[in-house]
């Protein structure tokens, strides 16, 4: 996709801060970090070569959630990894950003680097080395998967772009990015290994998928992480195709000879189950390591130096993962003046563990300040939040609102959370908490609010500000019951905002909004002609009252973090044009979706009971839709917007130079995997013309379509290739470049081993949305 000139300005920013120390993320600086890693590790002993790949809490208090070791008489002080993908987690005065399935819905790689670059900011101030994301798996296989919201989506493209542009921006303030999970993490039960009462071990589920899916859709965001430059790859709990994916020689091997990765594999955290099998396999670092919380155990450490010991494990590979690790180290030039961990992050842990009541003193520890990085990010999150927000429905141009003279706010969702700044205890409570917004969700992902707008007070005091009157009523049971005996008269506009909760640990139960929420909407529409729902979830939802006439307009706006009162009010009145679009298929039922959740319909039998085959492939989510021609409530890549926009003439492509087939291997493999691969091939041209009278943001979006003939069975219809974000003025028309590169055009041959581009006709399609249908299109043949 053609890169804009604000983002150049941003890589610029990023460039020139690694200049000043002379790194970057190309080929030639990973091989000087590594030289520096080898001298270093040179002067260890095999005890000291133990403890940098064997993981631990930092101690006397876990401001970090896990770290490696120091070693004074190197001035090694060692490394902090800290949660999560949206926001430094378990501390107190840091922000609140946007979730990955927000930031995808955004469709805008100026704002996705941005967002990087102020969520590296905070974790550097904290003192964090490493910054646990960003997050590609789940991909979003499930509808009803609990982490989807942390993820960017289930279209590989639109997650790649997501992954580079995040881990561009994160590593310019020179912090590591850790990206997970690897692989084949597409659902919360049975995630990791269980024990019953008896002592009866059962394995975690096993993802069993083939080679061409692998690589074409879950490792392809993965593949645009190592090109980005990402320090550190997280391997996931479960299993894939029948072995941890943590000693998974298979899938590691993707990463470091296909992917020619040259960062190292942590483990999730309690991911690692055994020593050689794991190490040999390709994993670097084992984490939480010799402080386990469970039971004490752990699979390096002591264990890990009896198998080097033995030869079980070479020292050669015991070299080789000590110098991984300490290659983004070095690459990043983490060890010229790092801040140190602000220890007030423990303090804030232990309270959020034990509570106060139980220690007032939190185990002895002061309470000790915390250290404020948040800086000026809440405008940042503010403005990403509202260009994020998705426009469904909005009949005859209700949206802007105008200055109503009588407003009403209805739904459990507009409130600040009565159980305070963070989210506890999610597994006991799956649908969340009845009253209040939810901006984030839960589990390790989530991050403690130090600054919170709800969108109570954000209409509240827009509406004041123009004289208006608003009316409130928060419990969603007594506008089920559809009286509304506290309301007079009928507002003008009817605000009713819905909410679903996510979290790690479980998956979502059902994908209809909960509390209630489909007779809150049809009471509302019942005596409120111009009811508008604004809902905030974790991704894929229906919405079976979308058709009410009385419905007149629908936003989704997903987890948009800290400001998300004044994101949404800003595109209700129409200070920002909704510009989001979505990143997934909303379906009309949840069996549209395609493969539910695995679970078994009977007690274990057997420790490998757990097993769920991919059998769909690469059909996911559009794809699937495709396939099956299946109609959506509304379809990927859909979003409405105040301004009005069309494409103009035709589609003009050109290819670059004469194309083989398959790459030239000969130019050699770069991070991201052969150089070839990564080779602008093909641009596509096409007019964008605002015809409406309000300025806006288009998103025009190319689809290929492979030739069915000469590609192997469960082709995609089509394939997302290329996007961008376009502000054009109203009268005015934009000329939108989009860039192919070969991987692109190039599907994964399983007989050959090579990634291919097929003979015959490609059919390239540009429109805005997956079934636009006023799309233009064209068809070349490449090779």
């Amino acid at each position: 996709m053609r890169i804009t000139q604000s983002f150049l300005v941003y890589v610029a920013v990023y460039t020139a801060r690694l200049a000043s120390s002379s790194k970057s993320t190309s080929a030639s600086d990973w091989s000087e970090a590594a030289q520096r890693a080898r001298e270093f590790v040179f002067q260890l002993t095999v005890d000291e070569k133990i403890g940098i790949v064997s993981g631990g809490y930092r101690q006397p208090s876990p401001d970090c959630v896990g770290s490696i070791g120091g070693i004074s008489r190197l001035d090694f002080e060692g490394i902090c990894f800290s949660d999560g993908p949206a926001g430094y987690s378990r501390s107190d005065l840091v922000s609140v950003f946007a979730s990955g399935i927000t930031v995808a819905a955004s469709w805008d790689v100026d704002l996705m680097f941005k967002r990087g670059v102020a969520l590296g900011e905070e974790f550097r101030g904290k003192g964090a080395h490493v910054h646990l994301g960003p997050s590609s798996g789940p991909i979003g296989r499930h509808a009803a998967g609990g982490r989807n919201w942390e993820s960017f989506g289930p279209d590989p493209y639109l997650a790649g772009v997501a992954m580079n542009s995040s881990i561009l921006g994160i590593q310019s303030a020179g912090v590591q990015a850790c990206s997970k999970h690897y692989i084949g993490n597409e659902q919360e039960l049975q995630r990791t290994s269980t024990v019953s009462d008896d002592g009866t071990v059962t394995e975690a589920i096993s993802s069993n998928i083939d080679n061409r899916t692998l690589r074409e859709l879950y490792a392809w965001p993965f593949a645009n992480a190592i090109h980005a430059g990402t320090a550190g790859i997280m391997c996931s709990y479960n299993r894939v195709n029948g072995l941890y994916a943590c000693e998974n020689s298979d899938t590691i091997s993707i990463l470091k000879e296909e992917l020619d990765f040259r960062g190292y594999v942590v483990s999730d955290w309690y991911a690692t189950h055994g020593t050689a099998s794991f190490a040999n396999a390709g994993l670097d670092i084992e984490m939480p390591g010799n402080t386990s919380a469970v039971d004490g155990s752990h699979y390096f450490g002591d264990a890990l130096l009896k198998m080097v010991q033995n030869g079980t494990v070479t020292t050669d590979r015991l070299t080789d993962m000590a110098e991984r690790v300490l290659r983004p180290y070095f690459l990043l030039n983490q060890d010229e003046g790092f801040p140190s961990v602000d220890p007030s992050s423990g303090a804030v842990f232990l309270a959020y563990q034990i509570g106060h009541k139980a220690q007032p003193h939190l185990g002895g520890y002061p309470m000790l300040p915390a250290r404020n990085v948040r800086g000026n990010h809440k405008e940042l999150i503010r403005e990403l939040g509202a260009a994020a927000t998705v426009l469904l429905k909005n009949v005859n141009n209700t949206l802007p609102l105008k200055n109503n003279s009588e407003v009403g706010i209805f739904g459990n969702a507009i409130s600040y959370p009565t159980i305070g700044s963070t989210f506890r205890d999610a597994g006991e409570y799956p649908e969340g908490y009845r009253y209040g917004t939810v901006d984030i969700g839960g589990g390790s992902g989530t991050v403690r609010h130090t600054h919170l707008v709800t969108p109570l007070q954000a209409v509240q005091r827009h509406v004041e500000s123009y004289g208006g009157r608003l009316q409130v009523v928060m419990d969603n049971d007594d506008i089920a019951d559809g009286r509304f005996r506290t309301i007079y008269p009928v507002p003008d506009v009817c605000l009713v905002f819905l909410k679903s909760y996510a979290s790690e640990g479980f998956d979502r139960s059902s994908i209809e909004l909960p509390w209630n929420s489909t007779a809150v909407v049809e009471s509302t529409a019942a005596i409120c002609s111009n009811t508008i729902v604004i809902i905030h979830s974790p991704g894929v939802v229906t919405l079976p009252w979308a058709d009410n006439e009385n419905v007149t307009a629908i936003l989704s706006a997903h987890y948009p973090g800290e400001e998300i009162g004044n994101s949404i009010v800003e595109v209700l009145w129409g200070a920002t044009p909704p510009s989001g679009r979505l990143p997934y298929t909303i379906p009309k039922t949840l069996e549209d979706y395609g493969p539910p959740v695995f679970n078994l319909t009977a007690p274990a039998t057997s420790p490998d009971a757990w097993q769920t085959n991919f059998t769909e492939g690469l059909m996911i989510d559009y794809r699937h839709f495709d396939a099956n021609d299946i109609e959506p409530q509304y379809e990927f890549g859909f979003g409405l917007t105040y301004a009005k926009f069309e494409l103009q003439g035709e589609v003009d492509l050109q290819v670059h130079g004469t194309l083989t087939q398959t790459a030239d291997k000969s130019k050699g493999t770069a991070p991201g995997g052969l150089k070839d691969l990564w080779t602008e091939v093909l641009t596509v041209d096409v007019q964008v013309r605002n015809s409406g009278d309000v300025d806006g943001h288009a998103v025009p979006q190319l689809y290929v379509a492979f030739p069915q003939d000469t590609t192997p069975a469960q082709t995609p219809v089509q394939v997302l290739r290329g996007f961008q974000k376009v502000f054009v003025k109203a009268g005015e028309t934009s000329t939108v470049r989009l860039s192919l590169l070969r991987r692109d055009v190039s599907f994964w041959d399983e007989s050959s081993g090579d990634w291919v581009i097929p003979e015959g006709d490609l059919t390239f399609k540009v429109g805005f949305s997956s079934r636009d249908k006023a799309a233009l299109q064209t068809k070349a043949t490449l090779i």
